[in-house]
C-alpha cells in the first residue's frame, strides 16, 4: 500500500524483516507484529487523482464519479494477530472509522480472527475481508468464503474472484465483480502493470472467466438486493438484468449496506501481497466503501452522570442530570452551566490511545481527534486524571519516522510527544479561556473508555540485586504504560513482584522489552505458588516469658498460647466466649482472653496483679493480636503462611506482667514467642498440613472441544467441573447473525481442486456454538495452561480466573509437592 502511493520507493518483506511498519527488533526478528504502527498516506496519489477519468474504468462518463477517483487521506493502523496482543488490537479498533481484516487463503477464518471480529462488532466497525496469499498451494477461495458465513456470522459480499492460469493453474489476477473486468498481473511483476480485460474480451480469450464472472455478479446483486431497496429499483430499471446495473449504483448499494448499523454484509476481495496482486483495487475499495469520520457514529461521551453523543453536547442538545452541589458551585463562581455555553467553550476533544516510550524522541501519545482541533503549544486537560499539561510538540506518524505538525485536526491520527501524565484510554480537551481548569462540568467530559482483559498468565521478575529494585519498579511503572494490559503485583507470600499478561509470548516480549529496550537489570522467572500451612493437630497450652533485650525489644513480658486447626466447615463465631476480644483474618481466628481483669484493667479478686499505669486492656490485646498475626506469617514445617488456625493468647497479670517493665513492644514479642512454641507442639508429631490456593475458573470453547477440555480438566488437572452452560445469556448480535446464516445460499467460486463431496462438507458446517465451563482447579495446574488450551482447542478456548478458596492437599499430589518444594529431598 504505502509502495504504490508513492509513500516508499521499495516494497518491504515480512520474512526480510524489511517492512516499515514492522520496526522493533523483536518484531523483525519474529517475522510478526506485536505493536500497532500507524502510518498516514494517500490514495490514490495526488498526481494520478488529478489525472484520472471514468473512462479508466470503463465506466460511463455520464455516471457518478467513485470516490476512488479523487485523493483521500488514509490513516492506516497495522495491528498485530497473535492472541497474545489482542489488547493492542482492541485500543486499535476504538479508534478506527473501518477496517479491512486479512485472512489467509490456506488456513481461512482463524481462532483469532473471530476473536477480533467480535471485538470490531463491539464498536459497529463496518469491514471488509481482504483473502491473502492465493499463491500458495492449497489455497481455497471459496471454502474460505463459505466460512466467513458459518464463523463470522455474516453474507459474504464476493466483489472479487481469483484469476488462476488454466483455471487450475498459477494465481495470475483478479476478476472484478463490481466493473465486469479482469485484471491480469505481470508475473512476478511489482504488481503496477494491469492488464485489464473487459467482459466482451474475456468472452472471446477466456470463456470459463467470463461464465464465472457473470455468476458471481448476479450472486452479488442477488444478496444485495434482499437487503437494499435502492438496488431493487435500480434492477427493475436495468430491465432485470444483473449485468445491466452499473458499477456506481452496486457501490453505493455495498456502501449503504455495509454502513447500516449491525450490518451483515461482508465485501470479499482477493489477491496475494507477496506476488503483488489485488492490493491497489484493495485500497480503492478502502476508499469506495469505508466510511470518513464525518459518516461515523456519534462518539459517545459522559458527562458526569450524564451521557449521550459528543455532537449533542457540542450543539447544546445533551440533556444534564441535575446535580445541586455543582449548580451551587457554579452559581458561586459566577459561571453557567447552560448546555450551549458548556458546547461553545469545548474547542478541541481527543482519546489517547496508546502510549510508546521512543528512545530518541521520549514518551510519545498517540490520540484520535473527534472535534474541533488539538494545537500545537495548545493547553490539553486530562479529565481522567484532573490535570493539565502543554502540547509542546505534535507529530504525525509514519510508523517509526515522524513529522511535525501545527494542529490536528477531527478525524485525524496524530502523537503528542513529551507528556508526562496520559495515560491509555484519557480523554484529553481543549477549551477556551485562559484558566488551568475546564468550566464545569466540562472537565467530568469522558470518552467512552477502552476496556483491559483481564490476564490470565503469571510470572515472577526478579532484579539481579537489592541495589537494582528500585529501578526495576521505575522502569516497570514505564512498560506499564505503555501497555495496560500487562500488570504488576508483589506477592505478600512469596515477596515477589509478580508481572500478569495474556500469554506466554506476551510476557516473553515485556521481559525483553523491559531488559534490552528499558535497560532494567532483572530476570523473569517461574511463578511461585503460595501455598498455605493448617495444623495437623491441637497444641499443649504453651507459656512463654521475654526476658532482658531480645529482637531489639526491651522489657519483660509473658503470654499463654493454645493453638489448634479449625475445621472448614465451622462457623468461627460460635468459637469465642462472650468477653474475649477476637479478630479473624485469612481464615484465622485470634482470641484474646483476659479472664482475671474487668474492662478497665482492674483485678476481679484481690490476688490479682493490677496493669501497670501505662497500659490499658485494648493496647494488650492490639499487642497480643498483632504477635500472634506475625507467628502466623510463616508456619512451622514449610515457612509458609497459616490458615484455618485458631489462636487463643491468654493474658494472666500475675504471671505475665511485670510493672513498669512490661512494654507494648514486648508485649507483642512475648505473643509472638509463645505462639511459634504453640506451633512447634503441635506439629512435633506430625508436619503441618499443605493447603494450596484452588481457582474459579471460566473457561470458553466451541462444541467440538468440549468434551476433550472437560476431560483434560477433571482428569489430569485434578479439578472439579462445576457447571456447563452455552453463550446464549448476553449473546452478541454478531452471535444471533451467526445462526441466520445458511452456508448453503452463499456464492462462491469452486476451488481450482475442490471435489463435490469436499464442498458438501462445508454446505453442511456445523456451527461451532461456544460453551462455557465453569470448574474449580489448583492454582498449580492453571500455571501454562493457556497454551494446551490453544492447542487442545484449535486456538479458540479463552479462560479467566479468580481465587476461590484454600484446600488441603491429599494423596499422590502432597507428596509431588513436598518433594517439590525441598528441592526433591524427603
Amino acid at each position: 500500500m504505502l509502495y504504490y502511493s508513492g509513500h516508499t520507493r521499495r516494497i518491504g518483506d515480512v520474512d526480510d524483516g524489511s517492512t516499515v511498519t514492522d520496526f522493533l527488533p523483536a518484531e523483525r526478528a519474529r517475522g510478526i507484529t506485536i505493536q500497532s504502527a500507524a502510518i498516514t498516506f494517500e490514495w490514490p496519489p495526488a498526481l494520478a487523482g488529478l489525472q484520472s477519468t471514468p473512462e479508466d474504468i470503463g465506466g460511463d462518463t455520464s455516471e457518478t464519479q467513485p470516490r476512488s477517483r479523487f485523493t483521500h487521506n488514509i490513516n492506516l493502523i497495522d495491528t498485530p494477530g497473535h492472541a497474545d496482543f489482542t489488547f493492542e488490537v482492541r485500543r486499535s479498533l476504538r479508534i478506527l472509522d473501518g477496517a479491512v481484516c486479512i485472512l489467509d487463503g490456506v488456513a481461512g477464518v482463524e481462532a483469532q480472527t473471530e476473536q477480533v471480529w467480535a471485538q470490531a462488532a463491539e464498536w459497529n466497525i463496518p469491514r471488509i475481508v481482504y483473502i491473502n496469499k492465493l499463491d500458495r498451494d492449497g489455497a481455497a477461495f471459496g471454502r474460505t468464503v463459505r466460512e466467513i458465513g458459518s464463523r463470522l456470522g455474516g453474507w459474504p459480499a464476493v466483489c472479487q474472484i481469483p484469476w488462476f492460469e488454466g483455471g487450475k493453474g498459477r494465481f495470475t489476477g483478479v476478476g472484478d465483480v463490481i466493473n465486469l473486468e479482469g485484471l491480469l498481473y505481470e508475473n512476478g511483476g511489482d504488481g503496477k502493470e494491469i492488464k485489464r480485460y473487459r467482459l466482451s474480451q474475456l468472452e472471446q480469450e477466456y470463456p470459463d472467466m467470463a461464465q464465472e464472472l457473470r455468476s458471481a455478479r448476479a450472486a452479488l446483486v442477488e444478496l444485495l438486493s434482499e437487503h437494499d431497496d435502492q438496488l431493487v429499483e435500480a434492477f427493475f430499471e436495468a430491465e432485470e438484468d444483473h449485468l445491466n446495473i452499473t458499477p456506481s449504483q452496486l457501490l453505493d448499494s455495498l456502501r449503504r449496506c455495509l454502513l447500516a448499523p449491525h450490518s451483515t454484509i461482508i465485501p470479499v476481495f482477493a489477491g496475494a501481497s507477496f506476488r503483488n496482486i489485488g492490493v491497489q483495487p484493495l485500497l480503492d475499495a478502502v476508499t469506495n466503501l469505508l466510511p470518513s469520520p464525518l459518516e461515523r457514529p456519534d462518539p459517545d461521551v459522559s458527562v458526569g452522570s450524564s451521557s449521550g453523543g459528543l455532537s449533542q453536547l457540542i450543539r447544546g442538545d445533551l440533556e444534564f442530570r441535575k446535580d445541586t452541589n455543582t449548580a451551587a458551585k457554579l452559581k458561586k463562581k459566577g459561571q453557567t452551566s447552560d448546555p450551549l455555553a458548556i458546547g461553545n467553550a469545548l474547542q478541541g476533544c481527543a482519546l489517547a490511545f496508546k502510549v510508546v516510550n521512543d528512545p530518541r524522541k521520549g514518551v510519545l501519545v498517540y490520540i484520535r481527534v473527534y472535534s474541533g482541533s488539538i494545537d500545537r503549544n495548545g493547553l490539553l486537560y486530562n479529565t481522567n486524571l484532573q490535570s493539565s499539561e502543554r502540547a509542546t510538540t505534535l507529530l504525525r506518524m509514519y510508523a517509526n519516522e515522524s513529522v511535525p505538525v501545527q494542529a490536528l485536526h477531527a478525524g485525524e491520527i496524530g502523537v503528542i510527544a513529551g507528556s508526562k501524565y496520559a495515560r491509555t484510554g484519557d480523554t484529553l480537551i481543549s477549551y477556551s479561556g485562559n484558566k488551568a481548569t475546564p468550566p464545569e462540568p466540562l472537565n467530568k467530559l469522558q470518552l467512552r473508555p477502552i476496556k483491559v482483559p483481564p490476564p490470565v498468565f503469571f510470572a515472577a521478575l526478579e532484579p539481579n540485586s537489592l541495589r537494582e529494585e528500585k529501578d526495576m519498579h521505575e522502569k516497570l511503572a514505564l512498560l506499564l504504560r505503555e501497555d495496560p494490559s500487562l500488570q504488576v503485583s508483589q506477592d505478600e507470600d512469596t515477596g515477589q513482584t509478580q508481572i500478569s499478561g495474556m500469554g506466554e509470548l506476551h510476557l516473553e516480549i515485556a521481559a525483553d522489552r523491559l531488559v534490552n529496550d528499558l535497560k532494567a537489570k532483572a530476570r523473569m522467572g517461574k511463578i511461585a505458588i503460595g501455598y498455605r500451612e493448617t495444623l495437623p493437630e491441637a497444641s499443649m497450652s504453651v507459656t512463654k516469658v521475654l526476658e532482658g533485650e531480645r529482637a531489639a525489644t526491651k522489657g519483660k513480658a509473658g503470654c499463654t498460647a493454645l493453638v489448634e486447626p479449625l475445621p472448614d466447615d465451622e462457623d468461627t463465631s460460635l468459637t469465642v466466649p462472650d468477653d474475649a476480644f477476637s479478630y479473624e483474618q485469612d481464615g484465622n481466628l485470634v482470641v484474646v482472653e483476659t479472664p482475671t481483669l474487668d474492662e478497665k484493667g482492674r483485678p476481679l479478686t484481690s490476688d490479682d496483679v493490677a496493669l501497670p499505669a501505662n497500659l490499658t486492656v485494648p493496647e494488650i490485646q492490639t499487642a497480643y493480636l498483632n504477635g500472634a498475626l506475625a507467628a502466623l506469617s510463616r508456619g512451622p514445617s514449610y515457612s509458609f503462611p497459616l490458615r484455618n488456625t485458631k489462636v487463643t493468647l491468654t493474658l494472666r497479670p500475675e504471671e505475665h506482667i511485670f510493672g513498669s517493665e512490661t512494654t507494648y513492644a514486648s508485649l507483642t514479642a512475648a505473643a509472638r514467642l509463645a505462639t511459634n512454641a504453640a506451633f512447634r507442639d503441635a506439629t512435633k508429631n506430625t508436619a503441618s498440613i499443605l493447603m494450596e490456593p484452588v481457582m474459579n475458573v471460566d473457561i470458553s470453547v466451541d462444541e467440538a472441544s468440549l468434551g476433550n477440555v472437560i476431560q483434560d480438566i477433571s482428569s489430569s488437572r485434578g479439578g472439579q467441573i462445576v457447571s456447563l452452560g452455552d453463550h446464549e445469556d448476553g449473546a452478541s448480535a454478531s452471535d444471533n447473525s451467526t445462526k441466520r446464516i445458511d452456508v448453503s445460499k452463499i456464492y462462491a467460486p469452486k476451488d481450482p481442486f475442490e471435489s463435490g463431496s469436499s464442498r458438501s462438507g462445508e454446505d453442511h458446517h456445523r456451527l461451532n456454538l461456544q460453551r462455557t465451563v465453569k470448574a474449580r482447579v489448583p492454582l498449580k495446574e492453571m500455571v501454562g495452561y493457556l497454551k494446551h488450551l490453544r492447542s487442545m482447542t484449535g486456538g479458540r478456548g479463552t479462560f479467566v480466573m479468580s481465587v476461590d478458596r484454600f484446600e488441603k492437599i491429599t494423596g499422590p499430589r502432597e507428596k509431588a509437592v513436598i518433594q517439590e518444594l525441598l528441592g526433591g529431598f524427603v
